[in-house]
């Protein structure tokens, strides 16, 4: 009764003018997003972030995570039209979508996958319903050594998890907790690396950084590759609905990826990107020799699909429940809900019952705007294709510059931001991934808090982490991480398993 009285009052907010047409922006950006090949959902959250000061925090997170499951679906888009993914979990999507679309299937393969998507959507925001309540009552029982043993764990595992190598996660991981470094010293109250450089003694600001690796860094990174050689079958778009034997073929996938980017999707490093891949593989393993992945199986789209969506979902849990950011755009949810003097945690669903359940209720209402804007619209964004990235790219500058002056009236967040820009293409070039960076730089001041906060009510006790059960087993799940990787299988798998994800 609980829930369906939460779910009450989540429709009540998630359904007044304002959050609708917020709730409609967020998926129509996210889809935009999602279709033009280059920028993704964690660039465009970071650009969008200085529009968010002027507006209410429910509103804004509602339109924020519309743009992170609208962004899923759109993905899609170009990875079987084009063979291009809009976005990074759309990558195994392209692979059986696309030949799909070779053989004349475009329609099929588009409708699988947001059909697939919605249902996925849909049940992962029920998960989230039911077992967000729970954990934030475990989450009360967490003192300063359970939030530092927790956020170890989250940044082992965003390094597990991250694709390519182990080494350059942990560099990236590393980085991202020095730069957090970078400020007022919050009991001494002395300056911090700061250089002397007045604008530093707050810290690099998390805006700034954000858009100038995510940002500029892609658009540098877009303006590197060629536009030629690629196939749009965009004349070949019809008959969108699937044949009874697509259904067939496609339901169990789907019910199959839902189930495993639910879970997925809560896991540190994890979200849409893993559970697409998980999930992909996991079809391609059940099919066996009957399987035609790679040449156009309707199951190598509908599973992804549906996983990227329930996983893209699910990973709001461990940011609304534990103010812990599983993957970068819940990073980049956290810093708006600290923008808007909201502190990320158990508290939040206490204290702001209408913003954790409006959000959560709006993700039904943003799911269903989704299904019409993506299969009766089709025509539209497959006309967007067509833009030269020449004349998209400077638009996206100026926007981003703007948005970033206007934050505190000042250049100094516009040179930082070019900076990290220049920073993000050259982790571009050495083949790292960026995303650690940005949980290092986010986890870095609250590990280090916590931290200091537990030592000094255990008295400078380091014993406290093992003695309290909690921390200690959350210690103890990030040791066997750690051993669980380092062992050869493991590690032979994981690295077929990104090389795949390169290819």
């Amino acid at each position: 009764m609980d829930l369906i009285h939460n779910l009450g009052i989540g429709f009540q907010t998630a359904l007044t003018l304002q959050n609708v047409l917020y709730a409609f922006m967020g998926a129509v950006l996210g889809t935009l997003i999602g279709v033009l090949p280059g920028l993704g959902p964690v660039a465009t959250i970071a650009m969008l972030l200085p529009s968010i000061y002027s507006l209410d925090a429910t509103p804004a997170l509602i339109m924020l995570a519309g743009i992170y499951y609208g962004a899923q679906y759109g993905g899609s888009t170009t990875a079987i039209l084009i063979n291009v993914p809009g976005e990074s979990a759309s990558v195994v999507t392209a692979i059986d979508g696309y030949q799909m679309a070779r053989q004349g299937r475009a329609g099929p393969a588009l409708a699988a996958a947001g059909l697939g998507s919605f249902f996925a959507g849909s049940c992962a925001t029920l998960v989230l319903a039911a077992f967000a309540p729970p954990l934030t009552e475990l989450a009360f029982k967490f003192g300063p050594a359970e939030y530092f043993s927790l956020m170890v764990l989250g940044l082992i595992g965003a390094v597990v998890l991250a694709s390519g190598s182990l080494i350059k996660a942990i560099a990236m991981i590393i980085l991202g907790l020095l730069l957090g470094q970078i400020n007022t010293d919050v009991i001494s109250g002395v300056p911090r690396y700061s250089f002397d450089i007045p604008e530093l003694t707050d810290g690099i600001g998390f805006v700034a950084i954000a858009m100038g690796v995510f940002g500029f860094g892609e658009i540098i990174a877009n303006l590197g590759r060629p536009a030629e050689h690629r196939e749009v079958f965009t004349k070949d778009v019809k008959g969108l609905w699937p044949t009874k034997a697509d259904f067939r073929a496609a339901f169990p996938s789907v019910l199959r990826g839902t189930a495993l980017g639910s879970i997925l999707g809560t896991l540190p490093g994890g979200g849409a990107l893993l559970s697409s891949f998980a999930t992909y593989t996991m079809e391609k393993k059940l099919a066996g020799a009957s399987g035609t992945f790679g040449k156009g199986d309707i199951r190598g789209v509908a599973g992804p699909e549906s996983a990227n969506n329930a996983g893209a979902q699910t990973s709001f849990i461990p940011m609304l429940t534990l103010g812990i950011p599983p993957n970068p755009v819940m990073a980049l949810m956290v810093g708006a809900m600290t923008i808007k003097g909201i502190q990320p945690g158990p508290q939040v669903m206490t204290s702001n019952p209408t913003l954790f359940w409006g959000l959560i209720a709006s993700m039904w209402i943003g799911n269903l705007m989704l299904i019409v804007l993506n299969l009766p619209l089709i025509g539209i964004w497959i006309k967007l294709l067509t833009v030269p990235y020449r004349f998209l790219f400077p638009a996206i500058l100026t926007f981003c510059c703007i948005g970033l002056y206007t934050i505190n009236n000042s250049n100094f967040d516009v040179y930082i931001a070019v900076i990290f820009g220049f920073v993000g293409y050259f982790f571009y070039k050495l083949g790292c991934e960026p995303a650690p960076l940005l949980l290092g730089f986010i986890l870095g001041p609250m590990m280090e808090e916590n931290l200091r906060r537990a030592l000094l009510l255990s008295r400078g006790d380091w014993s406290t982490f093992v003695t309290r059960p909690l921390s200690a087993g959350l210690l103890i799940a990030s040791a066997l991480m750690i051993v669980v990787v380092a062992l050869p299988s493991i590690k032979a798998k994981r690295q077929e398993a990104f090389a795949a994800e390169e290819d």
